[in-house]
């Protein structure tokens, strides 16, 4: 805005006070718009709600814009309104560019949320398909190497490496990522630490801090607390 409005001001430091003045009428419909309108209404198909509160917004909007103009007018043009630029002057212009930044805002929000869409989609369709298996395939001792699901006990992750613990007694040593291992693993496994994914099915016992699984006892965080203790607890 500075560069497209700097010339009919007569200069661009003059351009950049008068779209400072607006800066805040521009973060406040941003926010509101991007921020809530669009992820609760248009997101979740709610057209006509979102409709309305987008009209509520650009007449509120608009209501605080003309009062902002109106004093960056009285401080930067000393109310020498007649004397201005036309360009200078042009509110419509003004409130166009102002919505424009808006909604190329909103566009890449929606274009961000529909890859978000899509990689949770293929996520949850690599689970199932290894669900449909059986079995995890792995890249260990430089090879491709199966792991039964049934078989594995809790994945540990050891800083440069991930530890697969099995109910064989042998574990699998893998440099894949455990976040990239929980995208592949679906119930009954699941994330009770940063470090650890276990498979729920095989816990032997567990408190509200621990699990115990084959004699392994393995700490619950925190942040899975909550989620950890009610798929333990319904069994």
């Amino acid at each position: 805005m500075v560069i497209a409005f700097g010339r009919p001001y007569g200069g661009y430091p003059i351009s950049f006070y008068f779209v400072s003045f607006l800066l805040p009428v521009i973060i406040g419909t941003s926010y509101i718009f991007n921020s809530y309108l669009v992820p609760k209404y248009l997101l979740q198909k709610k057209y006509l709600k979102f409709a309305l509160y987008t009209f509520y917004t650009i007449i509120i909007s608009l209501n605080f814009e003309m009062l902002v103009i109106f004093l960056a007018f009285t401080v930067l043009a000393n109310y020498e309104y007649d004397k201005m630029v036309p360009a200078a002057t042009n509110i419509f212009g003004l409130a166009i560019t102002m919505y424009f930044i808006v909604l190329i805002k909103a566009f890449m929000l929606l274009i961000k949320t529909s890859f978000g869409e899509q990689e949770k989609i293929q996520t949850l369709e690599e689970k199932q398909t290894n669900l449909q298996k059986g079995y995890l395939v792995v890249r260990a001792d430089r090879k491709n190497v199966k792991i039964l699901l049934e078989e594995i006990l809790f994945v540990e992750s050891l800083s440069d490496y991930v530890k697969i613990a099995t109910s064989s007694g042998n574990p699998i040593i893998t440099k894949e990522k455990i976040s990239g291992l929980e995208q592949k693993l679906a119930s009954p496994f699941i994330r009770i630490h940063r470090s650890f994914i276990i498979n729920s099915d095989k816990v032997d016992s567990f408190s509200s801090e621990t699990v115990a699984i084959n004699g392994n006892e393995l700490p619950i965080s925190r942040t899975y607390k909550k989620e950890v203790l009610a798929v333990l607890k319904r069994g």
